[in-house]
């Protein structure tokens, strides 16, 4: 189906630049693949959008990023369509960086207004926020943390997870961490300090003396994402592309994909960048679907499907 611009010239749906086992590469902007339906094939069946949209920064990128009130209303205007998207049980996982107050030492609520004011939009429920923390992440705001020294560091991002049920499809089994030393010791003595807590809250000395395969993960993820050489930036050098600026940590999209969705589901992320949300699902087994409308980024993220199995 082609779409109509505003000059009446007809423009044909954004192609698949690329394909793999289990999914594909569209060039364009989601914008234009919501309207020529390019997405109807997957309307209701996505179990998992994971994306990070353009933060509102105060410096244009090249990628695209808007700024004040227009921001809120432009990734609000998402939300109908996106949770449209979804399969019964469905979920939205969205990165949002922090944003800075241009010119002074505060912070911004603009985030926070556009996050109220997608989940309104969408008619979603936040089911819960996390936090992706950066502990190598360069001092900044550079002004205020390095210059004039009267902040400390901005090391995180905030990471919404959203539906339109209060019970999506969800495991926690699935996203286990490594038992600490003193848990292994605990569980193979077989005895906790059971009894009350000075929260009041009373501990069963049988559930924690089981052994669960692993620690339940809280929802402060840290991931360095420092790395000056993977398959990804390799490539980009040995085709002479600019690989793209802000990457998602690779360890972000393990852990929802894992965590949200099984093999077979079909994840969708319509601001792919480099395409990390997709070569994730590609080695979990998951299917996918990327959006991307800077040729140069796709042509960098075929680099992260060099080193996947055939």
């Amino acid at each position: 189906m082609d779409i109509i611009d505003a000059s009446g010239v007809s423009q044909a749906p954004p192609p698949v630049v690329y394909a793999t086992e289990h999914g594909k590469m569209l060039r364009g902007t989601i914008e234009a693949c919501m309207e020529s339906e390019a997405l109807a094939h997957v309307r209701g069946e996505v179990q998992l959008l994971l994306t990070s949209p353009p933060f509102p920064l105060n410096r244009k990128k090249k990628y695209g990023n808007l700024t004040g009130d227009a921001y809120v209303t432009w990734l609000a205007g998402f939300a109908p369509s996106f949770s449209d998207l979804l399969a019964p049980g469905g979920s939205i996982v969205m990165e949002i960086g922090n944003a800075w107050e241009s010119g002074r030492p505060t912070m911004s609520t603009l985030s926070l207004r556009a996050l109220l004011a997608f989940l309104e939009a969408g008619g979603l429920h936040l089911c819960q926020q996390f936090i992706s923390h950066n502990p190598a992440r360069i001092p900044s705001p550079a002004q205020w943390v390095t210059v004039e020294r009267i902040r400390v560091k901005d090391s995180f991002t905030n990471v919404w997870w959203m539906s339109k049920t209060d019970r999506p499809k969800a495991d926690n089994r699935r996203v286990l961490q490594p038992y600490s030393e003193s848990m292994k010791k605990l569980l193979e003595r077989q005895s906790y300090n059971a009894g009350e807590r000075p929260s009041g809250h009373r501990v069963n000395s049988e559930s924690f003396n089981k052994d669960n395969g692993g620690a339940i993960p809280p929802n402060v993820l840290s991931f360095s994402n420092t790395r000056a050489y993977d398959s990804y930036q390799d490539y980009c050098r040995e085709h002479d592309i600019t690989p793209h600026p802000a990457r998602m940590p690779a360890g972000l999209a393990d852990f929802f994909i894992e965590f949200l969705t099984d093999p077979g589901d079909i994840v969708l992320d319509p601001f792919a960048r480099s395409n990390l949300t997709g070569s994730v699902a590609e080695r979990l087994g998951r299917r996918w679907v990327a959006v991307e409308p800077i040729e140069e980024y796709i042509d960098g993220s075929r680099g992260r499907f060099e080193s996947l199995p055939a």
